[in-house]
């Protein structure tokens, strides 16, 4: 009877043991499977943080260079409206030397009208046939015909040409600022003399005598005159006439305002005069 009791207690005992030893291992099982998901998160976990940081650190790089060019950007603008308001200022100080040198042209004009009117008032008392005053490009032309300066075929003035020359000589006195160019003219008609072998060598005597007339009798400046000729080559009429031929033997004095100043004033050398400012 004890035999028997003590076999059942050392199977309950052994039956515990097991019982136990299953129980430690599956808790054992369960909890290395925790760990291990444990772990396995924690690694993605990981994974993603360090996915994470570098976006971040992308983003910051990326925010970083955004604020650069923004920076730029605000330079660009500071400039550009720098820049902007000096073309502005570019173009009210150009729209003003511009309209100083409209003004200053058209005083200039004013001055050759006065000048042709004088030319006009002095030589009233040579018809039109003998003397001709006109306007062209800014200049006072006075066409002078052959028949009041010069015999035909000669270079040397007549008394009646060196009259309507002093009228001349006598508003260019009061004229200081005017370049004076004589031209002579003749037709097509050909000379040949021991003198002039050709018309071109009589139309630059004739204006040569022109130039000497006023030097020499009126005082007109030398520095001013400047005498050449155009023979035949610059002719105001046809050649097939004889109206026309005697139109085109002439001598043309032409008188321009000196543009050296409105030259240096172009070229911005010296200032504006104060009385050429637009008002």
């Amino acid at each position: 009877m004890k035999n028997r009791i003590y076999l059942i207690v050392c199977l309950l005992l052994a039956t515990i043991i097991v019982l136990s030893s299953c129980v430690a291992k599956r808790r054992y099982v369960n909890a290395k499977m925790r760990g291990d998901k444990l772990k396995s998160e924690n690694t993605v976990l990981n994974d993603r943080v360090e996915e994470q940081g570098n976006t971040i650190t992308q983003l910051n790089g990326q925010v970083n260079q955004l604020n650069g060019q923004v920076a730029k950007l605000g330079e660009t603008n500071e400039n550009t409206a720098n820049q902007l308001n000096m073309t502005k200022e570019q173009i009210a100080a150009q729209r003003q030397r511009l309209q100083q040198l409209q003004d200053f042209i058209d005083q200039q004009q004013k001055a050759v009208t006065a000048l042709k009117n004088k030319l006009t008032d002095a030589l009233v008392g040579f018809n039109s046939s003998e003397v001709l005053i006109s306007m062209k490009n800014g200049r006072v032309y006075v066409s002078m015909q052959e028949s009041l300066l010069f015999p035909s075929g000669s270079a040397v003035v007549n008394p009646k040409g060196k009259e309507a020359l002093a009228k001349v000589a006598g508003v260019l006195y009061n004229n200081s600022d005017i370049s004076i160019d004589i031209e002579g003219h003749t037709d097509n008609v050909p000379i040949h003399t021991k003198i002039y072998p050709d018309n071109w060598a009589l139309s630059v005597a004739r204006a040569t005598s022109i130039a000497h007339v006023l030097l020499d009798e009126y005082h007109v400046s030398p520095d001013k005159l400047v005498a050449s000729g155009r023979g035949e080559y610059d002719p105001v009429a046809t050649n097939e006439t004889k109206e026309g031929r005697q139109l085109n033997r002439r001598t043309e004095i032409i008188l321009e305002p000196k543009y050296d100043e409105l030259m240096k004033l172009m070229n911005g050398s010296v200032p504006f005069p104060a009385s050429t400012a637009h008002q």
